[in-house]
C-alpha cells in the first residue's frame, strides 16, 4: 500500500496510471489484504489475484516490478517461481526479494538463535495469538539458502 500512497491518487486514477497486483496462493491472506486496502481508502489501482508463484496467470512482459517478501522460501520449486517472475517482468523490470537469512558475523549467530527461538514465537503468541506460525518462521529461515 505504500507504493499507492507514494504515487498518489492522481497517478492511480489515470487511464494508464499506476497499479498494483497483489498475488498470493492463500485466499484468506488476500481477503485480509482486500479489507486492509479498503480501510486505507485504496479502491482504485489495486487488484487481488489468487494463484501459484510457480505458474503465474499473467502475460509475458506485464510488470515493471515484481516483489516477493518473506514468501520465496515457502515456494516448493524456487527455480520455477524465479523463471515465472522473470517471464512476467518487462525488459528492464526489477525483481525485489525480501527474505530473512543467516546472521553475519558468525559470532552473533548464537545471540540471533536465542532471539529467534526464545523471543519471536512467544511474541507471536502474545501479539497475534499464534505461536506455531512464528515457530515455523524461525525454522524456515534456517532451511532457506544463504545469500
Amino acid at each position: 500500500f505504500r507504493f499507492l500512497d507514494y504515487v498518489g491518487k492522481e497517478a492511480v486514477n489515470k487511464d494508464d496510471g499506476a497499479s498494483v497486483t497483489v498475488f498470493d496462493i492463500n485466499a484468506s491472506m488476500l481477503k485480509v489484504g482486500e479489507a486492509r486496502a479498503s480501510e486505507l481508502g485504496h479502491t482504485k489501482g489495486i487488484s487481488f489475484v489468487q494463484g501459484d508463484a510457480q505458474e503465474l496467470p499473467f502475460e509475458d512482459n506485464t510488470f515493471d516490478c515484481y516483489t516477493i517478501a518473506f514468501g520465496i522460501r515457502n515456494v516448493v520449486k524456487i527455480d520455477e517461481a524465479l523463471k515465472e517472475a522473470h517471464r512476467v517482468l518487462k525488459p528492464g523490470g526489477r525483481f525485489m526479494c525480501l527474505e530473512f537469512s543467516k546472521v553475519k558475523p558468525q559470532e552473533l549467530e548464537s545471540l540471533y538463535d536465542l532471539y529467534s527461538f526464545q523471543v519471536i514465537p512467544p511474541m507471536g503468541k502474545i501479539l497475534a495469538g499464534d505461536w506455531d506460525s512464528y515457530q515455523y518462521l524461525v525454522e524456515s529461515i534456517r532451511k532457506f539458502p544463504d545469500q
